[in-house]
C-alpha cells in the first residue's frame, strides 16, 4: 500500500516544502523536467508524491484521492465547506505567511474599522442605488466573515488577479485579499481596516478524513509522522 503525499508543484512553495521535509530526513524531489509531474521520495518507504497546484490539493484531499497535502491554510478554508470534516490540520510549516485583509481608499478617512465600513455601505448604497462592491477571491472566508461581523449592505466582485488595482480603475470600492507586506495595498492608496486580519494563513501539512485509511496506511502515517516530529 502506498501513501499519496500531494505538495505544490511549483515556485517557492514547492521549494520551502521539499526543504521542510528535507530537513527530517525525507528527501522529496522532482524527477523529469520542469514540464513533468514526475516525482521521488526518499528517507521513507510507501509514500507517493504527487505534484499539483496549490490550488488543487483541497479539493483531493476532500475527494480522498490523497492521504496528506500541504498548501495553505486560507486556501483549505476558501475551497472547503466545513473543512474541518473533510481535513485535520497535522502541522503548520512555518513558511508561506500572509494575512487575509480588507482593505479601503486612504482617502476614506472616517473608515477604520469593520462598524465604520458598514455605516458607510448603508450611506453608499443610498447614494448610489447599488450596493458597495468588494474585490476578493476569498468569496466563502470574507463573505463569512462579514456575516458574522454585521456588515450585510455590499456586494463581492469576483477578482482572480491584481485584486489592489479594482479601486483605481473604479470597479469596486474596497478589496479583500492576501498579503504579506502590504506593499502593493499602500501603492495602490488603500489602507488596511483595524481588528486584525481576517485569516492568518501558511503552509500547512492537512491529513484527509475522506480517505478509507486502512491499518497499513495508518502504520505509513505514523511512521512520516514520527520521522517529522508531529504529535497527533
Amino acid at each position: 500500500m502506498t501513501l499519496k503525499l500531494g505538495v505544490p508543484s511549483k515556485g517557492r512553495l514547492m521549494e520551502k516544502t521539499f526543504d521542510w521535509f528535507g530537513a527530517s530526513g525525507i528527501e522529496l524531489s522532482r524527477t523529469g523536467s520542469d514540464r513533468e509531474y514526475a516525482a521521488a521520495v526518499n528517507g521513507i518507504d510507501n509514500v507517493e508524491l504527487v505534484l499539483l497546484s496549490a490550488g488543487e490539493i483541497p479539493r483531493e484531499l476532500a475527494a480522498g484521492r490523497i492521504h496528506m497535502g500541504v498548501t495553505g491554510s486560507d486556501l483549505v478554508r476558501e475551497k472547503l465547506g466545513a473543512w474541518d470534516e473533510k481535513v485535520i490540520e497535522l502541522a503548520p510549516m512555518g513558511f508561506g505567511h500572509a494575512d487575509l485583509i480588507i482593505a479601503v481608499p486612504k482617502c476614506w478617512v472616517d473608515v477604520n474599522t469593520l462598524d465604520d465600513l458598514d455605516a458607510v455601505a448603508a450611506a453608499f448604497r443610498a447614494k448610489h442605488g447599488f450596493r458597495l462592491r468588494i474585490a476578493t477571491k476569498y468569496h466563502r472566508l470574507i463573505r463569512d466573515h462579514l456575516r458574522d461581523h454585521g456588515v450585510a449592505d455590499y456586494q463581492l466582485v469576483d477578482s482572480q488577479g491584481a485584486t489592489e488595482g479594482t479601486v483605481k480603475n473604479e470597479t469596486a470600492e474596497a478589496v479583500a485579499d492576501i498579503t504579506s507586506t502590504g506593499e502593493t495595498l499602500r501603492a495602490n492608496h488603500l489602507k488596511i481596516l483595524a481588528g486584525g486580519p481576517v485569516h492568518k494563513s501558511q503552509a500547512t501539512l492537512f491529513k484527509s478524513r475522506k480517505v478509507d485509511w486502512t491499518v497499513e496506511d495508518r502504520a505509513i502515517l505514523d511512521e512520516l509522522c514520527r520521522k517529522l516530529h508531529i504529535d497527533r
